[in-house]
């Protein structure tokens, strides 16, 4: 029986992968997850009541595009998190921002560019589900270095102008996940003007915007407001999963210019599957409150300032602007993931397992990636444990 060719490319995910590093070994002391982006944190209480209240909504279909609550709450905190003011067809409630970054790609990406076939940029390293959403298009993946040299933001200008003219999609984490780079003001600018010099679509993944030390992250949707740019070029895509903690609730949300949004809208109606009413009711009750996200934030600098105070003094120690992970210099990423759990039963992802080989290599190829994800007294444990094992 044939298979389709499209994703016999692809390698293992990188979890199945870390599994098979590791799962073999017997762990060298107590295991300690800091390998996946799960907040561990107490989810906010007050979302239990919310949940009880609506749970009458389990006997209904849920609304597709968002209930108007949810909506009305997203709108109003993006008013107040970047000073934006979208009616609500500009909007649409995901089932987690993982569903909106490759569903917008089936929905957005057009079958050919001026002739040729389109391209998708994509930062290396990356979040991996771009990857597959441009082969599930017939899309080709430029996979473009997010270095120390190029502040692990990709540096989508220096691409040449036949690569760009072919682009249709140019996806962006900022936050940066694994590097938490941030994206600046002139960043956004830059890649705006690229993107209407060039006619492509930016598809702007800011999961992590609300996990900052000091100044929050600059966001797209407010710099393409300030330009005046069309609201058709950029799709901005949110969670609660880090802001709230509430991985397991599944829900986000993406913006952009209307004729985008309905495009989502229209394939979520054939095949999509949208998020539960009561489930859209927590999430409506989580955008609406910010004092639980100042708590966590709290939490994040805690541990920040753990990890700067255990690691700061390694050569390469590159301190997270923003968002949850360290992205720390080793030798070799197995190989330091391998030896960290036989010796400390700590699980850290090998960074290569989030990039691609170029012809310069793998970006990620020297580096671990940390998720400081647990409790303090588990992080500082972790971290120092960390220390002793790979930086002695």
């Amino acid at each position: 029986m044939a298979f389709p060719e499209r994703f016999s490319n692809l390698p293992e995910y990188a979890f199945p992968r870390l599994r098979a590093l590791l799962d073999d070994h017997p762990p060298g002391g107590a295991p300690l997850a800091m390998s996946i982006g799960e907040p561990r944190h107490p989810m906010p209480a007050f979302l239990q009541d919310a949940l009880t209240a609506a749970l009458d909504g389990f006997a209904r279909y849920p609304a597709n595009d968002g209930t108007p609550a949810l909506l009305d709450a997203i709108t109003g905190w993006l008013q107040r998190r970047y000073g934006v003011t979208l009616t609500p067809d500009r909007l649409i409630a995901l089932n987690g921002t993982r569903e909106g970054l490759f569903n917008a790609a089936l929905a957005l990406c057009p079958e050919e560019k001026r002739g040729q076939r389109p391209v998708i940029l994509t930062p290396n390293p990356f979040y991996q589900v771009y990857a597959v959403a441009a082969l599930a298009v017939g899309a080709e993946p430029v996979y473009v270095p997010a270095t120390a040299r190029t502040g692990h933001l990709p540096d989508y200008a220096a691409l040449p102008a036949s690569v760009l003219d072919r682009v249709a999609i140019a996806y962006i984490c900022s936050p940066a996940n694994p590097q938490g780079a941030v994206a600046d003001r002139a960043y956004w600018e830059t890649l705006l003007h690229l993107a209407e010099k060039h006619d492509f679509r930016i598809f702007a993944d800011e999961c992590y915007c609300e996990i900052y030390r000091d100044t929050p992250p600059t966001g797209l949707l407010e710099i393409a407001a300030a330009q005046g740019a069309d609201p058709e070029r950029v799709v901005s895509f949110h969670s609660l999963s880090k802001r709230s903690n509430l991985p397991g609730l599944r829900s986000g949300f993406a913006a952009g210019g209307p004729a985008s949004i309905r495009a989502l809208r229209q394939l979520r109606a054939y095949a999509g599957a949208p998020l539960p009413e009561p489930l859209q009711a927590v999430a409506a009750a989580a955008w609406a409150d910010e004092a639980h996200v100042v708590e966590n934030r709290a939490l994040y600098a805690r541990k920040y300032a753990l990890a700067d105070e255990t690691l700061g003094d390694l050569p390469g120690y590159l301190p997270p602007q923003a968002g949850f992970f360290l992205w720390l210099p080793v030798a070799d990423g197995e190989a330091a993931a391998l030896m960290l759990w036989r010796k400390t039963g700590i699980r850290a992802l090998p960074g290569a397992y989030l990039a691609r080989d170029t012809d310069q290599g793998n970006p990620g190829a020297g580096f671990l990636r940390v998720a400081l994800v647990a409790p303090e007294d588990e992080t500082r444990r972790g971290l120092t444990a960390l220390r002793a094992c790979l930086y002695p």
